[in-house]
């Protein structure tokens, strides 16, 4: 086996890109009606630390290898971590085996061949960072110091780390396609636990992005985590009621992800969704606009085709309040009847049309009610929307933040909170794929003492 220089990236992804070669050459010869491969290998760097220690430093270098094989309409699979010319043909004599022994299913097969990204645009994606050992260590502590060094009354920590990792990523299928890029993702978080009389809290902050010029500085992320584990210290119940429930920009990203999960193809075959059967009906207020942008440069999520090699492109899921798209790989939009809409391995970048309050005017807006700053627990059905979770947050009186709230469970149902959406704000704060403000639901029931 060619020895390959980790540090030469184009020569990592050319070695890649013919072992999905030999590996689609070898499915042929094998038999196979049609295949389709990924490769990738990943290198990285993790350091944590607690209590102005170190705690632990973690180097990683792995690599994979993953192929699908179809005999007809029979599909089989199989992976290995090993890329050996005698391990890829062992891991298509298994695939090979799988799908002869499994049911013929008349939806399987690779997508259409007109679909296959004809061009791999360059995203910003790579951006390696040379990080020593020792500099990481420094940046952590740098981090963990500055949250302790917020308050007195931050007792404890859990801890901060720092991550670095780069990899490549290459796809090809018997259409001929093959498409590859290399990728980076870099992190900072700290967690601290604060103390005043018997309240105890613990709260945290992070940073990600694909460029370590992009991270926000370490002291500013610890900074951040003391800060908001002090603004929880006193906590208490509420009475059980119904009121309006703010939900804050990073919580609300989760509501987002209820809807995606409620328009993703495997849940719409299956009728596992709420919003079965919802595509051009109005699900929000007239206000909202989801899109999607798989091509955003440097973008957390981006890619420039999807796990089927079909070419990402743009698009609303909601336009107007109205459900516009599903979000379907080649699979599901042929059990669907439709077509793939480009989302095979998920949904990438994903955006709701912000409004002009802040997080101040929202509460403003609300008077009196409930801001939520965290949710617990998986209290969601699929198939009825109806939602349930602990909550911990804030309770509002007369447009001011009065004290925090914990040990308290908000209810009601997907559809009715996305029906009852008052207003986005514009304070996205947050690292993360998934871009929102804060969402004001017109009202939920809290269950308290």
């Amino acid at each position: 086996m060619t020895e390959i220089d980790p540090n030469d990236n184009g020569e990592r992804q050319a070695h890649l890109e013919q072992i999905v070669q030999d590996l689609l050459a070898e499915a042929k010869r094998q038999g196979a009606t049609a295949a389709e491969a990924a490769a990738t290998t990943n290198r990285g760097l993790e350091v944590s630390v607690r209590l102005g220690e170190v705690e632990t430093v973690e180097h990683t270098r792995d690599s994979g290898l993953g192929i699908t094989l179809y005999l007809g309409r029979h599909k089989g699979s199989a992976s290995t971590s090993d890329l050996s010319p005698a391990a890829v043909r062992d891991a298509v004599s298994a695939a090979r085996a799988i799908a002869s022994h499994t049911q013929e299913d008349p939806y399987a097969g690779l997508a259409d061949p007109e679909r296959m990204a004809a061009e791999v645009p360059d995203l910003d994606l790579y951006h390696p960072w040379p990080l020593q050992v020792e500099d990481a260590v420094g940046l952590a502590l740098e981090c963990e110091d500055a949250a302790r060094a917020t308050d007195r009354r931050i007792v404890n920590s859990e801890g901060a780390s720092v991550s670095s990792h780069t990899g490549i990523h290459v796809y090809g299928n018997s259409h001929g396609f093959i498409g590859g890029y290399p990728s980076s993702r870099h992190g900072l978080s700290c967690a601290v636990v604060g103390q005043e009389g018997e309240s105890m809290q613990r709260d945290y902050w992070w940073s990600a992005a694909r460029s370590p010029q992009d991270l926000d500085p370490a002291e500013a992320v610890g900074r951040r985590a003391g800060e908001r584990t002090l603004a929880r210290l006193g906590a208490r119940q509420i009475s059980t009621r119904q009121s309006p429930v703010l939900f804050s920009a990073q919580v609300a990203a989760g509501l987002m992800r209820h809807l995606v999960s409620a328009i993703t193809g495997a849940s719409l075959y299956r009728r596992s969704s709420f919003l079965l059967d919802h595509m051009g009906r109005r699900i929000f207020p007239d206000f909202v606009r989801i899109r999607e942008d798989p091509l955003a440069t440097r973008g957390l999520a981006s890619a420039p085709f999807d796990g089927d090699g079909v070419a990402t492109a743009p698009k609303d899921l909601v336009t107007g309040g109205v459900l516009c798209s599903y979000l379907l790989d080649a699979y599901s939009a042929r059990r669907l009847g439709m077509e793939t809409t480009g989302n095979a391995g998920g949904v990438r970048n994903l955006r709701i049309e912000m409004g002009e309050m802040d997080r101040d005017a929202l509460i403003r807006e609300m008077d009196t009610g409930l801001l939520v700053t965290e949710l617990m627990g998986h209290g969601i059905n699929p198939v009825t929307g109806d939602y349930s979770r602990g909550a911990a947050g804030f309770w509002v009186e007369n447009g001011q933040i009065r004290h925090p709230v914990e040990e308290i469970t908000i209810a009601g149902n997907l559809r009715r909170m996305f029906q009852g959406l008052v207003a986005v704000g514009r304070d996205c704060d947050f690292p993360g794929s998934t871009r929102t403000g804060s969402w004001l639901i017109e009202e939920m029931t809290i269950a308290g003492q």
